[in-house]
């Protein structure tokens, strides 16, 4: 997982690739001639990652240590923001093709699976006072952090445009004064924070995917929002404030 995610975020950035999707994609075409929605499919395709933790818990009785329990809390706490507060709120957005979809879908019920299989499951044990540690705190404060920083993102993007309105607008306020991808780096910083609390593997695996996934997409779009605004700041930067 890791070592796919790392080649598509190099694809991405060095060699000056984008994935066509979102506000990039060409009118969608499907090999079984199917569409889903954006809003359908911005909750369908999250939900497993929300449900699979949430079986697993139960399954489980909540008979694990808090600490493995709070790992997986704190990824269903995620995936309850991207599906049932994002997702539900999403005005419009581009549909996908089926097949585009299904394989998201996949990845993400597979992260889903691999996150409550290892930490609930594995019987990984962790040292007696690790949610009180320096590291946990700080993963802990950089995951609610990057949570807020996210959802109020997510909250100014879905807000800049009036009912009818079309096109594409400057966003501000919040993380944007310094960042055009706010909401990606709330997401990154979000996932940094999971894999110090959580200090395994498949937490790693999360935090890596997602920077070399969305970290691009971060720079797709300032280079957008450069190309399209002559007004656009010029002190604002990609995806980490003041650096990129």
């Amino acid at each position: 997982m890791i070592v796919v995610t790392l080649f598509i975020g190099y694809g991405l950035v060095f060699k000056g690739k984008r994935i066509d999707y979102g506000r990039y994609a060409p009118d969608p075409k499907s090999i079984f001639n199917i569409i889903v929605p954006g809003n359908i499919a911005a909750t369908i395709i999250t939900i497993p990652s929300f449900l699979i933790p949430i079986y697993a818990i139960w399954s489980r009785g909540f008979n694990v240590p808090l600490v493995n329990l709070s790992i997986v809390l704190m990824f269903v706490g995620h995936y309850f923001q991207r599906t049932f507060i994002y997702g539900l709120n999403v005005r419009g957005g581009k549909p996908l093709p089926l097949e585009m979809a299904i394989g998201v879908f996949a990845m993400i019920a597979f992260d889903g699976y691999l996150q409550s299989y290892y930490h609930l499951f594995e019987s990984v044990q962790y040292p007696r006072g690790h949610m009180f540690s320096l590291t946990s705190i700080l993963g802990l404060a950089l995951f609610f952090w990057g949570m807020y920083v996210n959802v109020q993102s997510d909250t100014i993007l879905r807000n800049l445009r009036k009912p009818g309105e079309t096109g594409y607008k400057i966003p501000r306020g919040g993380m944007f004064e310094y960042v055009s991808g706010a909401n990606f780096f709330g997401e990154i910083v979000e996932w940094l924070g999971f894999a110090l609390y959580a200090q395994s593997l498949p937490a790693l695996a999360v935090a890596i995917g997602s920077a070399s996934n969305i970290g691009p997409r971060a720079w797709s779009h300032h280079q957008d929002y450069l190309q399209k605004f002559k007004d656009y700041p010029k002190n604002r930067k990609a995806l980490i404030p003041f650096v990129l």
